[in-house]
């Protein structure tokens, strides 16, 4: 059912329009490759992946610093894997990893064509908690960044979502109204709760099927958006 009297969409970034992990992966098999470490990707990734997203989730509720999560999460997924390296080579590590990011530019099934379609009836925005140095450039370099009128990021706020503040920021910034705006994400927490608790409408991106609300309006390609908008 079509969602009557919205005007602005806001998107999150990675793992809902960016394919963080495809992206992340080639990232890290680039970087292994050039400081010739013999290391397998696929093996390293499995432990990798859960202790980015435990970092991360402490970075969003300001319990661990952005150099700090740059460096423990690759140290920590080393360690998992049995190898224990310099800390001056794990912090090059976390440096080329943020250098080689942005190469990578993999996007969802359909995020052209629902780009397209939405930028035709809305006004289009970004809202992420991902570090401005690195989301100018994934949105520059994999080509959307021309659909959206305003980008927020949480270091320009000094908060991240689920803060309330950072999307009355954003909603400010793009000249918008609370109750005229949805946002489309795939964190349930920092995405739908953030917003719902600001008076934003939602759809939740389970692009991997979590079903964690079978009360959520959700999608899990891009194009069913058409349903809503």
């Amino acid at each position: 059912m079509k969602i009557n009297g919205i005007t602005d969409v806001f998107f999150d970034l990675d793992h809902t329009l960016w394919d963080f992990d495809k992206n992340s992966a080639f990232t890290f098999d680039k970087i292994f490759k050039l400081n010739n470490l013999d290391i397998n990707t696929d093996k390293f990734l499995d432990y990798y992946v859960p202790i980015n997203l435990k970092y991360w989730r402490l970075y969003r509720e300001d319990k661990i610093d952005k150099k700090s999560l740059r460096f423990v999460r690759l140290n920590e997924a080393f360690l998992a894997v049995g190898m224990e390296f310099d800390k001056s080579l794990v912090i090059k590590l976390s440096e080329d990893y943020i250098t080689h990011l942005s190469t990578f530019n993999h996007l969802f099934e359909n995020t052209f064509e629902i780009l397209d379609y939405l930028s035709l009836k809305y006004n289009l925005h970004i809202i992420t908690n991902g570090f401005d140095e690195v989301q100018h450039k994934k949105l520059n370099n994999s080509g959307i960044s021309k659909y959206f009128k305003t980008v927020t990021n949480s270091e320009m706020v000094g908060v991240k979502k689920p803060n309330p503040k950072i999307f009355h920021y954003a909603i400010d910034k793009a000249n918008a109204v609370m109750d005229q705006s949805i946002m489309i994400g795939d964190s349930y927490e920092a995405d739908i709760i953030g917003a719902q608790n600001v008076g934003m409408d939602t759809v939740f991106f389970d692009v991997n099927d979590k079903n964690v609300d079978k009360n959520l309006r959700s999608v899990n390609n891009l194009i069913q958006l058409k349903k809503f908008l």
